[in-house]
């Protein structure tokens, strides 16, 4: 693997942009580096599995397992903005991908179903988000920074604090913990590139 690839985490809440596609290709040229894994988030289609889970009470194992089926869709939409882009099905084939000069997105579902052999694999439940997945895949990956794309500024302080203000899921800061990782967001949406 690179010694110092980057995981971005496409938060669902830009999918409405309507020039999301242009703003982030500027911003993966002007920012990141050729050894990029992109995330995407859960927006609307996360959302509906959580109405579908209010409404039936399908539990949490249940829609962890649907959010993620959404995710995937997700991927396939990142992928169609992204040009010379593909999905994949882990943070393993991004190597390859990048051979190609192509630009890897992570299928979650895909991913999150791999890794469950995995002793430090993610728990099924809505305490984890896209977010924590991104992280995941970034200490898969072995990745030396998670940027997270989000249409708000990160509040002030680490991780755990971001956590505890919403920002981020609960998860986040405990899957980075002890990992030489660095993390930052930025706010896509109000971004002037």
């Amino acid at each position: 693997m690179s010694s110092s690839p980057m995981v971005i985490k496409v938060g669902g809440s830009l999918f409405d942009v309507p020039d999301l596609g242009p703003r982030l290709c500027r911003w993966l040229k002007e920012h990141a580096p050729r050894e990029v894994l992109l995330v995407p988030g859960g927006g609307a289609a996360a959302e509906l599995v959580r109405t579908l889970d209010r409404a039936h009470g399908l539990g949490e194992e249940a829609s962890h397992w649907l959010a993620l089926r959404a995710l995937a869709i997700n991927a396939a939409f990142l992928a169609a903005l992204v040009p010379n882009s593909c999905v994949i099905d882990g943070p393993d084939l991004a190597e390859l991908v990048w051979e190609q000069s192509r630009v890897p997105v992570l299928d979650a579902f895909a991913f999150c179903e791999g890794d469950e052999s995995d002793d430090d694999h993610l728990p099924h439940t809505w305490a984890v988000s896209s977010d924590s997945i991104a992280a995941r895949a970034a200490v898969v990956l072995n990745a030396a920074e998670l940027v997270l794309l989000k249409s708000a500024p990160p509040p002030s302080g680490d991780a755990a604090a971001w956590a505890g203000s919403g920002y981020v899921d609960e998860w986040l800061p405990r899957i980075l913990t002890g990992r030489d990782i660095r993390l930052r967001a930025v706010d896509l949406r109000n971004e002037k590139l």
